[in-house]
């Protein structure tokens, strides 16, 4: 089978294969990368905009098709597809509108005889390496940044994403770039090895999995190339208090079946108060008892999609059935089809602290709940994990949430809200969830030289 396919989770058919990049074409394409660069560069910033601000438009006018193709190509529902072509636009507009913002000349106050200037300049060619379960939102937080900034990119996809990769790459070839400044990528792992090691390749982005994460940091650091690694996560979801159990555990639900669970800073592990703790796990498995499997067309409220491949479907079962076996009790679902990528909403309570199964990510419709009997406890939860992505603190008093959520070691932390989200608000983890941070104006300091510039009196 072709490395890089479509394959249709809901049947476990493939539609389509695409041919992987020969080994002969990896330096041309890294030269023209490199020789974009030195036009591109020299761009002045408000003309990189105008012609990143014409992407950002094409991703709002073709959503319907681009939500189309990753239903298919990973069954997303067809409205969170719409919602995230619209997210994807609404990022890469944020960076067009700010760019010359964004990438000033700042002064530094200097009592040394002359004028000193923090110049920020683009980096050159970066490689991204981008995964299946938000196929356009992480490339556009990856590339809308890097593009106005004046980088290229060079782009390698999710195996399973091919048709989306290319729709990628013909917006912006569509919107204007000039060629080499966005190229996508069939590449093997042995060539994505030997483009990191390119002298010419400036840094590296990647979001995926720990091992992903640890093979492509490795490789970085052997090279001495900057790298912005977002990785798993396993985020507490801390409900302290409440006066409506149903609504929050509908909230909760809710959030953890969006992308049928596929999300890295999903509330992984709800961490419920122990007076409320029964009622609020009867109406998880009320919810997940109601759900039925469907397309992507229908999924939505009671119905749910399958997972992205048979094989991650496969995986996650293994995952359910490790927790039970050391001791977990499986409350409902985690019931695996005959055909396709279907596993059905499970709810997981009594998992073992300290169990090999309480440390992993499960990555699907799985809802993990944990009872506390103090805040103190509920905090002792929350940071017991190998991961920092994020977090959420509810309560009916917000300055109790707050207190608890200041202390949560994770790189983005919500009180009374699932997530804060936004073009504008950061995102990366700590710990294993990687280093390095997308969106808002961190999200282009990544891969910017920041040069100091002296003018001497």
């Amino acid at each position: 089978m072709s490395q890089y396919r479509v394959q249709n989770p809901v049947t476990d058919t493939v539609l389509e294969t695409f041919e992987t990049l020969e080994d002969a074409a990896v330096d041309p394409i890294i030269a023209a990368s490199s020789d974009a660069f030195d036009e591109w560069s020299a761009t002045p910033v408000a003309k990189r905009a105008e012609i990143v601000a014409k992407a950002a438009a094409l991703f709002e006018e073709r959503k319907d098709k681009l939500a189309a193709i990753i239903a298919e190509e990973m069954g997303k529902p067809l409205p969170e597809g719409i919602e995230e072509a619209e997210f994807s636009s609404t990022i890469i507009q944020y960076y067009a509108d700010n760019a010359e913002k964004f990438l000033a000349d700042q002064e530094i106050p200097t009592e040394a005889d002359g004028r000193a200037f923090i110049r920020r300049r683009p980096f050159g060619p970066l490689l991204g390496i981008m995964p299946w379960n938000f196929p356009y939102y992480q490339v556009a937080r990856f590339a809308g940044p890097n593009l106005v900034a004046g980088n290229t990119i060079i782009l390698k996809h999710a195996e399973i994403c091919p048709r989306s990769a290319l729709a990628i790459e013909n917006i912006f070839l569509d919107a204007g770039l000039p060629k080499g400044v966005y190229t996508n990528i069939f590449a093997s792992h042995d060539q994505i090895s030997t483009i990191i090691a390119d002298p010419r390749i400036q840094g590296i982005s990647l979001t995926g999995s720990e091992r992903a994460g640890s093979i492509i940091g490795a490789q970085a650091g052997q090279h001495l190339k900057k790298a912005v690694l977002e990785l798993g996560g396993s985020d507490p979801y801390v409900i302290l208090d409440t006066d409506d159990v149903k609504a929050s555990a509908e909230l909760a639900w809710g959030t953890r079946m969006y992308n049928t669970g596929q999300a890295c800073n999903s509330n992984k592990r709800l961490i419920v108060a122990a007076d409320i703790y029964d009622e609020f796990v009867k109406e998880l498995v009320t919810l997940a008892n109601d759900m039925k499997p469907g397309t992507p067309s229908e999924a939505g409220g009671s119905v749910y999609a399958p997972l992205s491949s048979r094989s991650a479907a496969e995986n996650l079962k293994d995952q359910i059935d490790r927790a039970v076996s050391a001791g977990a009790q499986l409350l409902v679902g985690g019931e695996l089809a005959d055909k396709g990528a279907y596993i059905s909403p499970a709810v997981l309570t009594d998992v073992p602290r300290g169990s090999e199964c309480y440390y992993e990510e499960l990555f699907g419709p799985v809802a993990t709940v944990y009872k506390f009997e103090t805040d103190e406890e509920a905090l002792e939860i929350a940071n017991d994990t190998v991961f920092g992505l994020g977090a959420a603190v509810f309560s009916q008093t917000p300055d109790r949430a707050q207190a608890l959520a200041e202390h949560i070691d994770s790189g983005m932390t919500n009180v009374n809200t699932p997530a804060g989200e936004g073009a504008e608000l950061p995102f990366g983890g700590v710990k294993r969830s990687g280093f390095g941070r997308e969106l808002g104006s961190l999200g282009i300091e990544e891969f910017i030289n920041k040069q100091m510039y002296f003018i001497a009196n």
